[in-house]
């Protein structure tokens, strides 16, 4: 995959500094980010834009495991949309994280200005962007 362009890695920048300020004050868990991969069920390894994992399930990898592409799926993961994605190919792949068990995964999609947040057993909800979220996200779109 070609590296990101300026106003995609600000973007998943910006991701994993409000992922990681939310995952230290929380406490529970450990934040990746795109250059993460993680071995799913399925065989096929994926590296989401930003994912979080529960403490307990990563501390139990031996560090042979934790050295690698990890055969550990995260709870939660984050997928960005760039200009340059195809929205059907990436709405696959966010059924693919559910499929393999991930628990919750969003796609933010700055063009349409909406996120969908999939859940296992449920279609995905379409959440507005805020616009307070907007404001702080100036040249997203």
């Amino acid at each position: 995959m070609t590296p990101a362009g300026n106003n995609t890695g600000r973007k998943n920048a910006y991701l994993i500094q409000v992922l990681g300020i939310w995952a230290d004050a929380d406490g529970r868990g450990y934040f990746f980010d795109s250059n993460t991969g993680f071995t799913l069920p399925d065989g096929s390894m994926r590296s989401p834009d930003a994912a979080w994992i529960q403490a307990a399930r990563l501390d139990a990898l031996s560090a042979d495991e934790k050295d690698r592409f990890s055969p550990i799926l995260p709870d939660f993961i984050i997928e960005l949309r760039s200009a340059s994605d195809n929205l059907a190919e990436l709405e696959a792949k966010m059924e693919q994280w559910i499929a393999n068990g991930a628990k919750v995964a969003w796609l933010i999609d700055p063009e349409r200005q909406v996120v969908a947040v999939y859940r296992p057993g449920d279609q995905p909800d379409y959440i507005t962007i805020p616009r307070r979220f907007r404001r702080w996200c100036r040249g997203w779109v």
